[in-house]
């Protein structure tokens, strides 16, 4: 059946092909101007950033986007520990750590781009925004625990916690937003001001976007192209120079095989997830998501839909992370799943209806109608609705689904587990998007969070995981590899295990008299 699906879909690329042209000449009058004229390096997109706005950013693409306009206190290491962004830190006590920006020879002291000069006054504006109940920052929850912020000076500022946490300069990797224009309600949203390597330029339309690098003001358009045939085909003819991701297998195969295309892959570290409303009456059945979970045969998926770029996830994290756990893995077992939906009363002549819910993205909708076709081995007639990712990701937040998939992009360290499975963290506060109240898990992570040394630490979080696995508020999936597909004529660019653009501040273009 995977095969039949697959084939249908590469069966219809070339009919593509030729109704692209017209989609394409729609573009170019969108937006307002010619491929010559424009001198940007362009970069295609699946979907539009949400929101410029640090504060409320938690799709993908806008955090990757915000990443390269704003600078923040913490950055992360290969071994997913913080390290210093912009600031060292030391912690003076368990409750109190004291942050000194551009305390290193390597960090130049850096002015937002409206001219001011970033200072310590202007972290405490941040994080004072974030904590503020009025604003509903979704970002709230996972800092609640901060008492207060004091400024010592221009280059020192000091939070004081209302209880110990050894990992609490991993949940300040917020993007720094000016003081002056914070207090003004400056519409950051759609006219951000950060002191990134890249400055925001113009926004024309929602699919559109222009930010330039502050080094050598080399311009960067940043252009939604939904579709992934579409999409190639742009990079072909020029009119894209760089892609990354959500590329079906065949796709990945063709532009492999192109003299004019380069390509680089990454392991990758993003986890996919099918999420369940704990809420409803079904899916809030961990007997029902067990035999789900029973049922995918994620190999099968990962050879034909994913072609082989991803690796089998049984959590959050690989194991081989710092917090990681050993999980027993839900592989396929059909008969097992057969079984507990047969004890859940359903049969061929009973059979259940489950509505999924996912974005208009082929590749998503390809994925989607994979796992509607193995659900339908266990009595499960699955309804697929797509919609444009606005519409899902506000359904997804407001609890209005069933069944969804989605991945969770840079993640690092396990304080993700508040935000996500703990009772306090629903929407808009945090991402419990399932509704899981579950007072058990929240002593978990309550007493994980408490333990100071790091080993211990790891030992909790490594039994919440094995309580969650057991409970299954998510079925993990996979993480799937990065892969970026860029012309002959583009250098410099670097694929992220977490899928980010960094690469972009070192990417250039060669003059025409330079290209082979």
């Amino acid at each position: 059946m995977i095969k039949r699906i697959l084939w249908y879909t590469f069966s219809i690329f070339i009919f593509s092909c030729i109704v692209s042209c017209s989609e394409d000449q729609a573009d170019n009058v969108l937006s307002g101007k010619s491929q010559k004229a424009n001198d940007a390096i362009r970069f295609g997109l699946v979907s539009a950033p949400v929101t410029l706005d640090p504060l409320y950013a938690t799709d993908a693409t806008s955090s990757r986007i915000n990443r390269l306009i704003y600078q923040r206190l913490v950055e992360f290491g290969p071994d997913n520990k913080p390290i210093p962004g912009i600031a060292t830190w030391q912690q003076l006590d368990k409750q109190h750590y004291r942050f000194s920006l551009f305390s290193l020879p390597s960090m130049e002291v850096s002015p937002f781009h409206h001219g001011k000069i970033l200072t310590a006054y202007d972290v405490k504006a941040t994080y004072n925004a974030v904590l503020d109940k009025t604003t509903a920052s979704p970002h709230r929850n996972a800092l609640k625990h901060i008492e207060r912020i004091q400024v010592i000076d221009e280059h020192t500022i000091d939070f004081h916690l209302t209880r110990s946490d050894p990992l609490f300069p991993a949940f300040l990797a917020i993007g720094i937003m000016p003081e002056d224009l914070l207090k003004m309600g400056h519409p950051f949203n759609q006219k951000p001001i950060g002191s990134g390597q890249f400055k925001f330029s113009h926004w024309p339309f929602d699919g559109q976007l222009f930010l330039r690098r502050q080094t050598d003001q080399q311009l960067f358009e940043f252009l939604k192209v939904k579709n992934p045939t579409l999409r190639v085909l742009k990079l072909l003819r020029g009119e894209l120079d760089l892609i990354q991701n959500n590329l079906p297998p065949e796709h990945i195969s063709f532009l492999k095989k192109e003299s004019d295309i380069q390509f680089l892959t990454q392991s990758g570290s993003n986890y996919s997830y099918l999420g369940f409303n704990l809420q409803d009456d079904v899916t809030g059945q961990v007997q029902l998501r067990k035999a789900i979970a029973y049922a995918l045969d994620r190999d099968k998926i990962i050879q034909y839909a994913l072609g082989n770029a991803a690796k089998k996830a049984n959590g959050f994290f690989p194991s081989q992370h710092w917090a990681g756990a050993r999980l027993i893995a839900y592989d396929y077992d059909q008969i097992r799943a057969v079984a507990l939906m047969s004890e859940l009363g359903y049969s061929e002549k009973k059979r259940l209806k489950l509505t999924y819910k996912t974005s208009s993205d082929p590749f998503r909708i390809r994925i989607a109608t994979i796992i509607q076709s193995q659900l339908k081995d266990i009595f499960i007639d699955m309804d697929i609705r797509s919609y444009d990712w606005g519409t899902f990701y506000g359904d997804i937040k407001k609890g209005k689904f069933q069944l969804y998939s989605l991945t969770w992009v840079g993640i690092k360290t396990p304080d993700v587990f508040r935000n996500v499975f703990h009772s306090e963290s629903l929407p808009p506060s945090g991402a419990n998007r399932g509704r899981l109240k579950n007072h058990k898990i929240d002593q978990m992570i309550e007493r994980a969070e408490q333990e100071q040394d790091l080993t211990k630490q790891a030992g909790l979080y490594q039994l919440l995981q094995e309580e969650l696995h057991q409970i299954l508020p998510y079925v993990s999936l996979w993480y799937e590899d990065n892969i970026a597909f860029f012309r002959q004529n583009i250098q410099g660019y670097q694929v992220s295990h977490d899928g980010n653009y960094d690469g972009l501040s070192k990417v250039n273009r060669l003059s025409k008299a330079l290209e082979p």
